[in-house]
């Protein structure tokens, strides 16, 4: 019994430890759980708080430390694929780039997404080149008679760049994918894609897409797309808010086609309207029944004008025209947007290889303030045509008069001043300080006088695109010239401030001389080789619409603009120390004496004023936006004759050249009537011959 007993307290002891063991094991493993719940609940609380970050951070904004002409780089809010490029100007993030785009080929068809998801899914990791591609591939399978399974879902899309960029690849694609005729039918679905990102309210959201030749492709694609409709015995007339397309039959017997369009900029504007005019005589030249077509932009001008770089706005509808190849011209209307009659029109054709306005087309016929008539000439190059309104120019018929009068006679004023400066050059240079102030005026005059008459040939030129060598030389002439008369007159006016204050006492003629010539011609020279070379590459050297330096693509007109002023301010200053110490000699003198002086101060100013180029301050008044017709006049005046003022001031005004010249006629009179007394003479009185 005892052993019995025994045995049995030895298994309940092992039964016991037994017990407590599974029971901790049991401990520990409820432990580990819970740590792990635990963690997991963290790090799930952690992957929501960062998500919610994420979501909540504003994408528009680069959170990079902003350094001028840093780049930083965004991804785009969520569901969006891409991402957002800012440039740092002025301490200051400025967004330049952006490629968020919701539309792939995953999601733009309407029908189920597992029969596009392993092209899809493709689709991720592509460029929206390589994604139009793949949509355009997919699209002429699924619906290749309408071309309609892919407008729901694009009318549905957001209007930002990525989708803009991925929908003008699309619709790039089709028009080259397509060989066969259009209908109506894809005409109508291709209009309404292209009538999606042709919106008003997208027209800013084009500024960002990387591709800056975006909206080229577009009216490319367009123009390309009609030209393979088909029209049957029926007109065609699709019409959507921001494009419009008509076209129909032609033949010999009709009296005459024409085409109204009437469609609004914006929501807010009110309808303008455009006109395609084909006269019964132009329709004489079809041989054979053939088809016109049509197509109306009224924001595309806009959307063009963000992707270059020139702020001349597009002022009217902009419309297409194919034709038949019998056909060389064709009449447009178009109703100006901007009605300001200060603003000059030009009529201009899209160049579809060089993308850009072109006014070699197209001439103006007529033109009041509310619209313009212009004759075009359409071909595979120029299909697109509108109207342009120079935004700074001030057309007025008066200041074409002062400017051609007042040349004319500038330019004879200076023949004039050089031949008197030639013909009394030894009598008026036998000083040094008189010799180097005649060298001054006569290559002041020698100068302006080869700027007015390059500046004449410029105007001849009918502009840049058609003579575009011609009007860079011609710019390159007038530029330099122009600058040399202003370096001259900077040296006229050192050489004053050399009398008054003696600063070259200690300098040999020879030198003197050399640093005149350096600052007269040199200085011009470099600036104007500086800056062809540095814009014309880029074809950013001339304006679009005249030989003149370009301002709002380059700039370039800086490089006349800012030295002309400074020298303005220069000789303003010299002019002033002229006075002050003109004025300083009459204190204390008597009444008489102080007329005297001011007399004399008058006489300075009148005399310095056109040496120096200071009529040239009121260029800065026809420059500010608004500025009065009154200002144009006055500063066209002041400086059209300009030549014809140095004539009197610098010339038959200095009582030295007066005198000089006065003696050599007198010589040359006294000279005359010595030759004729002696043929006299001679006639009198002849030489006997030897007997």
């Amino acid at each position: 019994m005892s052993l019995a007993a025994r045995e049995w307290g030895k298994l309940q002891k092992q039964d016991k430890s037994a017990v407590w063991k599974t029971m901790t094991q049991m401990l520990l493993l409820y432990c580990l759980v819970f740590l792990l719940l635990t963690e997991s609940c963290r790090t799930l609380s952690k992957a929501v708080s960062k998500s919610k970050q994420e979501s909540s951070r504003p994408h528009d904004v680069c959170e990079g430390l902003c350094v001028d002409n840093s780049h930083c780089s965004q991804t785009c809010p969520p569901d969006t694929q891409g991402n957002v490029g800012f440039l740092c100007r002025k301490k200051k993030w400025h967004k330049i780039t952006d490629t968020c785009q919701t539309l792939n080929a995953f999601n733009i068809f309407e029908m189920d997404s597992h029969l596009v998801q392993s092209l899809g899914e493709s689709t991720k990791t592509e460029d929206c080149d390589d994604q139009a591609e793949t949509i355009t591939d997919i699209l002429m399978q699924r619906c290749p008679k309408d071309l309609s399974c892919v407008i729901k879902n694009i009318q549905q899309s957001p209007r930002i760049p990525g989708n803009i960029a991925v929908i003008v690849q699309l619709l790039h694609n089709i028009s080259t994918a397509l060989l066969t005729e259009v209908d109506e039918a894809k005409m109508q679905s291709y209009s309404i894609m292209a009538n999606h990102i042709l919106n008003s309210k997208s027209i800013s959201n084009w500024t960002f897409i990387p591709e800056r030749n975006s909206s080229y492709v577009l009216l490319h694609s367009v123009n390309s797309f009609v030209r393979k409709l088909f029209i049957n015995k029926h007109p065609i007339n699709i019409s959507d808010a921001f494009i419009h397309t008509m076209g129909a039959t032609l033949s010999r017997d009709n009296n005459g086609k024409n085409f109204t369009f009437s469609m609004r900029v914006n929501d807010s504007s009110n309808e303008v309207k455009g006109k395609v005019l084909i006269t019964r005589d132009e329709l004489q030249r079809v041989l054979s029944p053939s088809q016109v077509v049509s197509v109306a932009f009224p924001t595309l001008g806009a959307i063009l004008e963000t992707s270059l770089f020139e702020s001349i706005p597009v002022n009217g509808l902009v419309l297409s025209v194919i034709l038949p190849k019998e056909l060389q011209s064709v009449s447009l209307i178009f109703e100006k947007i901007n009605k300001s009659e200060e603003r000059r029109t030009q009529c201009v054709g899209w160049h579809s290889l060089e993308s850009r306005w072109d006014q070699k087309v197209c001439k103006m016929i007529q033109e009041d303030s509310q619209q313009a008539l212009c004759k075009c000439r359409p071909s595979k190059l120029f299909t697109s045509f509108s109207i342009l309104m120079s935004p700074h120019t001030l057309e007025s018929p008066i200041l074409i008069y002062i400017t051609y009068v007042g040349l004319g006679i500038s330019i004879c004023s200076l023949i004039l001043c050089l031949s008197i400066e030639a013909l009394v050059w030894g009598q008026v240079t036998k000083t040094e300080i008189s010799y180097l102030r005649h060298v001054c005026i006569v290559n002041v005059a020698a100068a302006l006088l080869m700027a007015d008459v390059w500046f004449i040939l410029t105007s001849l030129l009918s502009g840049p695109v058609t003579h575009h060598n011609g009007c860079v030389a011609a710019t390159f002439f007038v530029h330099f010239f122009y600058l040399s008369v202003f370096f001259w007159m900077f040296a006229k006016a050192l050489l004053i401030l050399y009398g008054i204050l003696v600063v070259f006492h200690t300098l040999p003629k020879s030198v003197l001389m050399a640093c005149l010539f350096s600052v007269g011609y040199g200085c011009p020279l470099v600036i104007a080789v500086i800056t062809v070379a540095a814009t014309e590459p880029g074809k950013g050297y001339l304006r679009p619409e005249a030989c003149w330096l370009n301002w709002g693509m380059t700039k370039a007109l800086l490089a006349f603009v800012v030295p002309a002023l400074a020298i303005v301010v220069v000789n303003l200053i010299t002019v002033a120390l002229v006075i002050a110490k003109t004025q300083r000699a009459s204190i204390g003198s008597s009444m008489f004496q102080e007329v005297r002086a001011i007399v004399r101060i008058s006489k300075n100013i009148a005399i310095l004023t056109p040496l120096l180029g200071l009529t040239w301050g009121f260029g800065i008044a026809t420059v500010i936006d608004g500025s009065s017709l009154a200002f144009h006049i006055l500063f066209s005046l002041l400086n059209a004759f300009q030549g014809f003022f140095i004539l009197v001031f610098g010339t038959i005004l200095d009582p030295k050249i007066r005198e000089a010249f006065y003696g050599r006629i007198t010589s040359a009179k006294w000279i005359s009537r010595l030759s004729e007394h002696l043929s006299s003479e001679f006639s009198c009185h002849p030489t006997k011959g030897p007997s």
